[in-house]
């Protein structure tokens, strides 16, 4: 499974619809992380392969989205984004955290193993 692209209406049907709501109502059935990016972002670029690597490995455990943000401004205006790579980690109770910065693979599986897949042990 890869990574998987969104447009804005795809964010609202499979995410969260924040249109019409005001709090937090994940609509996902496993825990994901979405990919804020630019295609002219180096780092993004960097960043890439990683998850594509990460969504082999997790796959039917946890959803990886990219949101292209050139292309989907709304969901990015919605959500805060002013720098990029940002990361929208969510997990399947409780509030979505947002990071940005380029990572290295085993920052993204240490934020998967233990906020995503296993939040009880925190």
């Amino acid at each position: 499974m890869a990574t998987i692209k969104l447009t804005t209406e795809e964010f609202i049907d499979k995410i969260f619809d924040y249109r019409t709501e005001k709090v937090w109502n994940y609509k996902g059935s496993k825990p994901a992380i979405i990919d804020f990016y630019a295609d002219w972002c180096g780092p993004c670029k960097m960043v890439a392969p990683a998850l594509e690597q990460l969504s082999e490995e997790y796959a039917g455990r946890i959803a990886i989205y990219k949101v292209d943000t050139d292309k989907e401004m709304e969901v990015s205006a919605v959500f805060g984004i002013q720098s990029i790579p940002s990361f929208l980690f969510i997990p399947m109770e409780g509030l979505p955290s947002m990071e940005p910065g380029a990572f290295p693979k085993h920052v993204f599986k240490q934020i998967i193993e233990e906020h995503l897949l296993n939040p009880s042990s925190e």
